[in-house]
């Protein structure tokens, strides 16, 4: 079973060495978050009584780093790390709906005239970020026309006491905002903080407008998630989160936001973005603040996963042969996409590509392999190329397609695309393409020969 909160998910880290605590004081200013990026992929970090400068923060802790690696994420849903996207895809296809409970942990201190600097322990994290930002807030918010949620991630900028700016992609928040500002209405919002990690994965499942993220969580957790109303409006929010910041964005309103840094290791531009207006803050009685430093390890797999899943279960719709996909590291979990396929015709690969393109628009390259290469093992996948690809023939190029605003090579989001063909020829004659290998290489009975470590008066070790 999945942990259902995220203090349980830090008693486990705790038990299995891989928390840390710092020591107490850290800067929020550019401390915090350099610390957590020294840690980052190794450990979770927790930061007691951090603070900006010379002046005392809110008591209340900040942590970072809670999903630093893929085998976490796994532990955390409770399965297998070779069953986390077939977990998330079922979660996907069979959704629970939520528990609306009256009491709930987040809302046991209730702060009706907020002021988000004074009360919450918020980092500034890169050398260029336009000041300090929430980075790992869960935005829920309600169609104006249906009542159906949405979740997502978005930057949220803090611009005054109980004010922030935020990112909006054109994606359903966006249309919820729309919809709610063509009508001259503010949207309501509910920004949750420090919810259980498959909460957190959830928020970033690819699914259709009207589809609550919250419903996946259940089925993460095989339970349905408790959830609670908000105290100044109608969002429901996960009960047993943290902090939960409620507002709303403001209708024909636009202030500047940004730069900040984001998951492609450069910062987003400033412009000028839509505004959330905050009317409380309702927390536990001693709440934990959760931080996402950009760009590093959880950052990046909580876009990769979700994407995964949704790429794989579209790939092997129209083509059964694939096995397994993966979004690179060296892609930065979103732009290059690995696929192992059981090759069975010729030109199937570059059906692939062009369905691989076609999946997910930020995808800018893909490379195919056989079914005998790993495609979490970068190494592997390169030797595959450098032995299996000639540019020649197995090369797909697609010029002008439409990729990620984010990607700075891009012009304004239209982007060349590249596919690799890097799988062997269907048809193989006598030694070609068979691997080396010696027998008993794979045999632990063979270290049987090993008598020891060597001893260095060892008589042909010995100099001249």
């Amino acid at each position: 079973m999945a942990y259902r909160t995220l203090r349980g998910w830090l008693r486990r880290l705790a038990e299995t060495d891989r928390l840390v605590v710092a020591t107490a004081g850290a800067d929020l200013d550019f401390e915090v978050a350099a610390v957590a990026k020294r840690q980052d992929g190794s450990k979770a970090v927790l930061f007691p009584g951090p603070k900006r400068g010379d002046a005392n923060g809110p008591d209340v802790p900040v942590i970072a780093n809670l999903l630093a690696d893929r085998s976490w994420v796994a532990e955390a849903l409770g399965v297998e790390p070779d069953g986390v996207l077939d977990c998330f895809r079922s979660a996907v296809d069979h959704p629970i709906p939520w528990e609306e409970v009256a009491d709930a942990p987040v809302q046991q201190s209730v702060i009706r005239e907020p002021d988000l600097l004074r009360d919450l322990p918020i980092p500034l994290h890169n050398e260029h970020d336009s000041g300090p930002y929430i980075s790992a807030g869960l935005i829920i918010a309600r169609n104006p026309r249906t009542g159906v949620q949405n979740v997502s991630i978005n930057r949220l900028q803090i611009s005054g006491p109980d004010r922030m700016g935020i990112l909006i992609l054109p994606r359903h928040l966006h249309a919820f905002y729309q919809a709610a500002e063509e009508a001259g209405d503010a949207l309501e919002v509910a920004i949750a903080i420090g919810v259980d990690p498959a909460t957190l994965l959830a928020s970033q499942a690819i699914v259709p407008i009207d589809f609550d993220e919250l419903e996946v969580a259940g089925a993460l957790h095989g339970k349905p998630l408790r959830v609670v109303k908000c105290v100044t409006n109608n969002v429901r929010v996960p009960a047993d989160a943290e902090v939960v910041i409620e507002g709303r964005l403001l209708p024909n309103v636009r202030e500047m936001e940004g730069p900040f840094a984001e998951f492609p290791q450069y910062y987003g531009p400033a412009g000028r973005r839509e505004v959330i207006q905050v009317d409380a803050i309702t927390t536990r009685k001693a709440p934990m603040f959760h931080t996402i430093v950009s760009a590093g390890m959880e950052h990046l797999l909580l876009g990769a996963i979700p994407r995964e899943a949704t790429i794989v279960a579209l790939l092997q719709r129209s083509f059964p042969s694939v096995m397994d996909v993966h979004l690179s590291l060296g892609g930065i979990c979103r732009y290059h996409l690995y696929v192992r396929m059981k090759k069975r015709y010729e030109g199937e690969p570059k059906n692939i590509i062009a369905g691989a393109f076609s999946a997910h628009a930020d995808i800018k390259q893909v490379i195919v392999v056989d079914e005998d290469v790993d495609v979490h093992d970068a190494t592997k996948v390169e030797w595959a190329v450098a032995t299996r690809f000639q540019a020649g023939k197995d090369l797909v190029l697609l010029h002008g397609g439409l990729g990620s605003r984010l990607d700075p090579s891009s012009d304004d989001g239209i982007s060349d695309k590249m596919g690799l063909d890097a799988t062997m020829p269907v048809k193989r004659d006598g030694l070609d393409y068979v691997v080396v290998h010696v027998p008993g290489e794979d045999d632990p009975a063979t270290d049987r020969w090993i008598a020891g470590p060597a001893s260095p008066d060892l008589a042909h070790l010995q100099e001249d």
